[in-house]
């Protein structure tokens, strides 16, 4: 699923293509991706609707319009969302789930293969409440370590799980939860509340620090990933153990061993790089 610097250059890139656009006879094609609102209103409230702003909120996309509503999207491991300023060809068409046209010429598309993905549509008190139930984002200038910290104080969860928990924060998926605790030397599998202030403040650095180098690269595509310009992303080349198992650590030359015990995915670590004290 495209965690925080995939859905972040998906939004920098739809931003500037779709800010103050109006959608004229947005249709929907697959109806089953839709949560808590019926096609029939989902389409009205969005038709003849101008798109305010475009922003992320965890792993999500979120469209702000002028009658208040926010059209919330999560892509999902299969979904694309792209501007396209000219007819769409076959292809192209091929599993849409959702378009509309915008004033002008270009056609808002939101295509997924699998149907994988989630679309909501909510008022500014559903709003509140959805937005409430999730993190604090990682990359927020006042989120510093000491609220880093405070997140992870009093849980038993390895360290891994509470990371990628979206109500403790935001954002962060498997890829970088694997990247982010191997650069700070941590064992993923090490309870959340046996980590000392140190440890907690290196993981806060490199949680912020491998984030902040995926976005720079607009993202990790391993598969079906793709930018709001249908472009792959470039964070996979740099990539120290995600999907790396069987392969020398790059620090120490190690095997590096994948496990799925932790939390039911893919784990992969440097046993002697990071197996803490």
């Amino acid at each position: 699923m495209p965690e925080l610097p995939e859905v972040e250059t998906i939004v920098r890139d739809l931003e500037p293509r779709l800010t103050g656009r109006i959608l004229r006879a947005p249709r929907l094609f697959k109806p089953d991706v839709l949560r808590r609102v019926s096609p029939r209103r989902l389409l009205a409230t969005l038709a003849r609707n101008r798109i305010e702003q475009v922003t992320r909120r965890a792993k999500h996309v979120v469209l702000r319009f002028k009658s208040g509503h926010r059209m919330v999207v999560q892509p999902g491991m299969t979904g694309n969302l792209l501007v396209y300023d000219r007819p769409l060809t076959a292809p192209e068409r091929r599993y849409v789930v959702f378009l509309s046209k915008l004033d002008g010429k270009a056609t808002f598309v939101y295509r997924d293969v699998r149907r994988l993905g989630r679309v909501w549509l909510l008022d500014e008190a559903g709003w509140r409440s959805y937005t409430a139930r999730i993190g604090p984002e990682p990359l927020a200038p006042e989120f510093d370590a000491v609220a880093f910290a405070a997140r992870f104080r009093g849980t038993r969860q390895a360290v891994k799980k509470a990371l990628m928990d979206q109500q403790r924060l935001a954002g962060v998926g498997n890829i970088y939860a694997n990247e982010a605790l191997f650069r700070a030397g941590i064992d993923p599998s090490r309870p959340a509340n046996r980590l000392g202030p140190v440890a907690l403040a290196n993981l806060h650095r490199e949680v912020r620090a491998v984030l902040g180098e995926a976005i720079a690269a607009q993202g990790t595509t391993l598969r079906d990933y793709r930018t709001g310009t249908g472009r792959r992303g470039g964070f996979q080349f740099a990539l120290h153990v995600y999907g790396r198992g069987g392969q020398p650590c790059p620090r120490c030359g190690t095997i590096l061993q994948t496990t799925h015990l932790i939390d039911g995915r893919a784990t992969t670590f440097c046993w002697r790089c990071q197996r803490g004290p």
